[in-house]
């Protein structure tokens, strides 16, 4: 693959997906990491990407996996349901991390008037919280991802590899027999590090998530104790869930 195919295929795999890290363009394009970066410097000075910690982003991306504003749209009386659900999981005097994306903030809705510790990622979620007296907000560092609301990146994980927490409420990209994914390497760098510090893990997740992988693979099975989700879920998938050991609530 010479210079221009590289550079082709460098914006067809952001336009999918958005953000790329570096070690994968390289397997993509069986290009050398000297090679790639400066396919990825010429395309900077084109306009067509950012170069980043770890990978580029696409400036104007095609996908709408990573849209907060379209996810939110989806689904909305399932991620209501699951989000009172959830809150009921959650006790008085917690400290929860929350992750982004639209079900955690369906999560953050019925939280509002609790008495929490809250350490979040989501721009989002720090707004459903912005009127409350009751619950204390810590907002990561990091990298800010606009179309998903989201900080993200070594930042923030550093910021949250100092922090404990009771539980974790973590929305998915997909469930397979093989474990959880989601559609971003940096969206999944910052979950693995939440589920690291946090004693508890709960999974919010409608069933249109189950059944299929998202791009990046990102742990078993095994490590939610809890997974919530819709009365659509196939039988089969709770059955998998329950084999591995995981408490599933459908409402």
């Amino acid at each position: 693959m010479n210079q221009a195919q590289r550079q082709i295929r460098i914006r067809e795999l952001l336009e999918e997906r958005e953000f790329v890290d570096l070690e994968t363009l390289c397997g993509e394009l069986g290009a050398s990491e000297s090679s790639v970066r400066r396919d990825l410097a010429r395309l900077e000075q084109t306009g067509v990407v950012k170069r980043v910690h770890g990978g580029a982003l696409a400036v104007q991306p095609r996908g709408h996996l990573l849209d907060y504003n379209w996810q939110r749209e989806r689904q909305t009386d399932e991620k209501h349901r699951i989000g009172l659900c959830a809150a009921s999981l959650i006790a008085d005097d917690q400290t929860v991390i929350l992750d982004g994306g639209s079900t955690v903030a369906a999560v953050a809705e019925h939280l509002a008037n609790r008495s929490l510790r809250v350490i979040t990622n989501s721009l989002a979620i720090v707004r459903v919280f912005h009127d409350s007296r009751n619950i204390d907000v810590t907002l990561t560092g990091g990298f800010l991802f606009p179309r998903l609301e989201t900080v993200l990146g070594p930042l923030c994980e550093h910021m949250l590899a100092a922090v404990a927490a009771d539980v974790l409420v973590m929305g998915i990209g997909g469930v397979t027999a093989d474990g959880f994914s989601n559609n971003n390497t940096l969206v999944v760098g910052s979950e693995r590090k939440m589920i690291e510090v946090s004693r508890k893990v709960i999974i919010v997740a409608d069933s249109s998530k189950f059944g299929r992988a998202a791009m990046t693979p990102l742990a078993p099975l095994d490590i939610a104790d809890t997974v919530v989700s819709d009365v659509n879920l196939a039988p089969e998938h709770r059955e998998m869930l329950e084999r591995a050991g995981i408490e599933v609530v459908l409402v």
